[in-house]
């Protein structure tokens, strides 16, 4: 078994305060836009991955898949998010086992209002307290570690 490679202390100061911003940057974002929009970030991640979609449509295990989600966890979701009039499910054409989910007029009204909020909380949490040489920064390292991760 190969010995571990510990990390370094400089190393350890920069994980561990990644990990200290991102669960708080998630907390202060997410409490933002519930209180703003009354969305969870699951759902305005539905809403606006929708919404970009052609036709405002996509298939669930292809929007799991994007989302990185099980489709079992979406479904779940999704029927939550049906309750409330935001997206539709709807029998696949071209496969029984399957469903096609398309933003409702209300889903879309909904991630329309909640968009600018939810933008003004990024840009206040994250992007204004970054130089424009920082936000290139993390642009390049979070493709790097992104695309690493999905290889």
């Amino acid at each position: 078994m190969a010995k571990p490679r510990w990390l370094t202390e400089h190393e350890e100061a920069a994980w561990v305060g990644y990990r200290r911003m991102r669960v708080l940057l998630d907390l202060r974002i997410n409490r933002d836009l519930v209180s703003q929009s009354g969305l969870s970030e699951q759902d305005y991640d539905v809403l606006s991955n929708l919404s970009e979609a052609v036709g405002q449509r996509m298939r669930l295990g292809d929007l799991a898949a994007h989302m990185c989600w099980s489709k079992s966890r979406l479904s779940h979701h999704i029927t939550r998010m049906q309750d409330r009039g935001l997206v539709q499910r709807e029998e696949c054409a071209d496969d029984g086992r399957g469903s096609m989910l398309t933003l409702t007029r209300k889903g879309h009204d909904a991630i329309i209002a909640a968009a600018p909020g939810h933008v003004a909380s990024v840009r206040q949490h994250l992007i204004d307290v970054l130089t424009p040489e920082e936000i290139d920064t993390l642009a390049a390292l979070t493709h790097r570690v992104v695309a690493r991760l999905q290889d």
